[in-house]
């Protein structure tokens, strides 16, 4: 039976989430584990500048005698260059890494450049063989499985980890934060550490052999957490962090400038996000990224509502112009385009996957995650 509309009385999450459930009061699950995740992983005031000064000092001892002490990855988008703006102003010294897709709108190159260039950071640049890459993009298109971003993110996550265990550094500053990221349903989509997830869907759909494109299968990820020590740091989760605030100190101190939402530093990921989720698989990621700001109190739950009844892209001529841009990099007509578009919904499920294995061990990716940002 086809479930009733509603939506959580304090965050704009709604049904379009089909595992979300509501308490007494209309409020979502998703609002109560935000407050739990604030609760443990967010560090603020005086607490988080302690922590910060304990785990800076133990940072530049373990990194003395190196060109670096920590990784820290960049896109160009507000949260890469928060931290390349909090890892300089605390006096270390990082190596910066950009996974370059073939999707980096000019914008992003732009603010890249001028982040790293002021704040004197050397930059280490992975790019990616653009033929394989796509023929990876379009086997998760032609999946028809919710989460297309999987081989970017899960390349993303690869590459910071491969280049610390390969410069000997045991710190990686990761942008994910509570503050703007604090709400995603996993429903929305599957976890991009799953390699096997990854291989599975490129060999059904996929012809050209993955050479360029870095990879981490899940026991080598726990060998570097739990043999070699190396920590992935949430570092805004140790700072008062607000977007808002943030976005201006960029703009004034670095010269950054705002690429119009959430990831849309890349061309792909405004597209995806901006037309192909909400037009095929019924959501739209603005909903939790609002609904993230309005339980952290930088948003008010009324504007976010109007922020939802805007065009995604703005103005349609913008997306006219990706739509035909998207379309021509992929190598695709207008005809298959769209016959993508109409392939029946799958899931992960359909395709091999180390999702009982994750789901099983979820206390050992509690671990992870408590390791990771040990203090």
């Amino acid at each position: 039976m086809e479930r009733s509309y509603q939506i959580c009385t304090r965050c704009i999450m709604d049904t379009s989430d089909p595992e979300i459930s509501f308490d007494g009061q209309g409020r979502c699950n998703h609002c109560r584990n935000y407050e739990v995740r604030v609760a443990s992983e967010v560090f603020r005031g005086e607490e988080g500048k302690h922590r910060l000064e304990a785990m800076v000092e133990r940072i530049r001892a373990q990194g003395s005698g190196r060109d670096y002490d920590c990784v820290i990855g960049v896109s160009g988008g507000v949260d890469s260059t928060m931290v390349a703006y909090t890892v300089r102003k605390l006096g270390l010294r990082p190596l910066a890494v950009h996974f370059d897709n073939g999707w980096n709108s000019e914008l992003a190159v732009d603010n890249i450049k001028k982040t790293l260039d002021r704040l004197g950071i050397d930059l280490q640049t992975h790019v990616v063989d653009w033929e394989e890459f796509r023929d990876l993009q379009l086997s998760f298109l032609k999946a028809s499985v919710a989460n297309c971003e999987i081989p970017t993110d899960h390349a993303i996550t690869a590459l910071l980890f491969n280049t610390a265990a390969q410069h000997g550094i045991r710190y990686i500053f990761g942008g994910g934060n509570v503050a703007t990221e604090g709400i995603l349903p996993f429903s929305w989509g599957y976890y991009n550490q799953d390699r096997k997830h990854l291989e599975a869907v490129h060999r059904r759909f996929g012809t050209i052999p993955l050479k360029t494109t870095p990879r981490i299968s899940l026991s080598r990820f726990i060998y570097l957490v739990f043999v070699r020590g190396i920590r992935l740091i949430p570092i805004l989760n140790y700072v008062d962090y607000n977007k808002t605030e943030a976005m201006k100190l960029i703009q004034e101190e670095l010269c950054w400038r705002y690429y119009g939402g959430k990831h849309y530093e890349s061309i792909f990921t405004r597209f995806f996000q901006g037309y192909i989720l909400p037009v095929k698989f019924g959501f739209d990621k603005r909903r939790a990224h609002l609904s993230t700001l309005v339980c952290s109190g930088e948003m008010s739950r009324e504007d976010a509502l109007r922020e939802m009844e805007k065009n995604p892209y703005g103005n349609e001529s913008l997306l006219r112009e990706d739509r035909e841009f998207v379309i021509k990099k992929f190598g695709l007509t207008e005809e298959t385009f769209e016959g993508l578009m109409h392939l029946p919904i799958r899931s992960y499920r359909d395709y091999p996957n180390h999702s009982f294995f994750l789901h099983t061990l979820r206390d050992l990716r509690s671990r992870f995650k408590k390791v990771a940002t040990a203090a």
